[in-house]
């Protein structure tokens, strides 16, 4: 896999985004690559790494992003806050983009831009001793280039009810995304789905009148129109360790009978 391949996995996201129909990823939290290649087995248009509700190290992400592009999945990777020198050593592994959680502040919008750009447009760290560029056999400007021209893929969740107005702050990524298990927290768990529904659709028009894409995650695909995305572009299922207690769950039950 070469980094022109990552320009075209992050190109192909962004692409599968205005399709009219959602980008179906998961949430990888387990270390073993052959997570990945069951995703690419499955059809996910995607997997996003877990650095936030995992045990999954650095390293570990850095193993399972690289595997992710040697198979051609785009690769995201979730982390709780923005670490630029963190955010650059995952980026430059091979990670198509970065999913970052709770975000509430322009000036965190303003920040991951910062990480995941080159000057001008950012501050992100420059150097060509990594895979993303070849181990150095890209030349500088051209790999400048191709970072300008297709950039790492940007994910903000919107967990809380309070934030900064909604338009300026999805305004500069790709995706806002709806992290709807803590915003139902937020809300002090509702038993009528309609206030949560009523902020929901409130992202959502945020995001449509920023000219963003619309997501959220959702423990099921069926469960998507209850929590108010049914109309999402980029939809990420559950995750491994879900299905793999699922599944060994319903397995056991059968055991039994």
């Amino acid at each position: 896999m070469t980094a022109g391949d990552l320009r075209l996995l992050r190109r192909r996201l962004r692409v599968a985004l205005t399709a009219g129909r959602p980008a179906v990823g998961t949430f990888v939290k387990l270390a073993s690559p052959d997570v990945v290649e069951l995703a690419v087995a499955a059809g996910f248009a995607f997997v996003v790494v877990d650095l936030e509700h995992s045990t999954l190290t650095e390293q570990d992400a850095v193993g399972l992003v690289r595997h992710a592009d040697a198979c051609g999945l785009p690769s995201l990777v979730r982390v709780p806050e923005v670490d630029a020198a963190a955010i650059n050593r995952l980026l430059e592994a091979g990670a198509a983009g970065i999913q970052l959680s709770m975000l509430t502040r322009v000036a965190q919008a303003e920040a991951l831009v910062a990480a995941t750009r080159f000057a001008p447009a950012g501050r992100r760290s420059v150097s060509l001793a990594n895979r993303a560029a070849r181990f150095g056999a890209l030349p500088l400007a051209g790999f400048l280039r191709s970072e300008q021209d297709d950039p790492p893929v940007l994910v903000g969740q919107i967990e809380t009810a309070r934030t900064d107005p909604l338009r300026d702050l999805v305004a500069a990524l790709d995706v806002c995304f709806v992290g709807s298990t803590d915003l139902a927290v937020d809300l002090g768990l509702p038993t009528d789905r309609t206030e949560l529904r009523v902020v929901v659709d409130r992202v959502s028009d945020a995001a449509r009148s920023a000219t963003v894409a619309f997501g959220g995650w959702t423990p099921t695909r069926g469960a998507a129109a209850d929590l108010g995305l049914g109309d999402a572009d980029y939809l990420v299922v559950g995750s491994d360790l879900q299905m793999l207690a699922a599944g060994l769950r319903a397995a056991a039950g059968e055991e039994h009978q």
